[in-house]
């Protein structure tokens, strides 16, 4: 398997932590669509939306997802990329799409414990728990017509490893 390897979810899902580790796993190169952005910005998440909006925020995402999808490697996406078809169907033709999926209240713990306000702005301005049921509810159904595959994203990150190398067919890394 040489396409590239697109990991999909809500923020706090894992598209990062797992992503980077099952790069290592297959010995591709790992790419995270927001960090690429940051830097080749040099603007956070927050300053782009405070001068651009969420629409300008969007068109720099697309951009930046075509321009990092390359064969070996796996790349965690903005929780989102889902959000705009031209993305779901770029991803799904370039590639294997992954959806880390987790419950609401999973992905608020992990946010509390390891919030980065500073990098993403909330949503909604609502609570975090009440922001990620709503975010989950608007966007599921993105994250499954876009997923070749669905893992549980609730495991830790070696599991979730192992479970998207089983889903993917290839050999486990324990």
């Amino acid at each position: 398997m040489t396409q590239p390897i697109f990991m999909v979810g809500a923020r706090g899902a894992g598209k990062t932590t797992v992503g980077s580790a099952l790069a290592k796993a297959l010995g591709y190169k790992f790419v995270d669509t927001d960090l690429t952005l940051l830097r080749t910005s040099g603007l956070s998440v927050a300053d782009i939306v405070e001068r651009e909006g969420w629409e300008g925020f969007r068109r720099r995402e697309t951009e930046t997802l075509k321009a990092i999808c390359a064969p070996f490697t796996v790349i965690a996406t903005g929780g989102g990329v889902v959000l705009a078809q031209e993305n779901r169907d770029f991803m799904r033709d370039a590639g294997t799409v992954i959806y880390l999926r987790s419950p609401a209240s999973t992905l608020a713990n992990r946010l509390e414990d390891a919030p980065l306000e500073d990098q993403r702005p909330t949503l909604t301005g609502k609570p975090i728990t009440e922001e990620m049921k709503e975010v989950l509810n608007e966007r599921e159904a993105l994250y499954q017509q876009a997923a070749h595959h669905v893992v549980d994203g609730t495991l830790d990150p070696a599991g979730v490893v192992n479970s998207i190398l089983d889903a993917l067919a290839l050999p486990v890394a324990r």
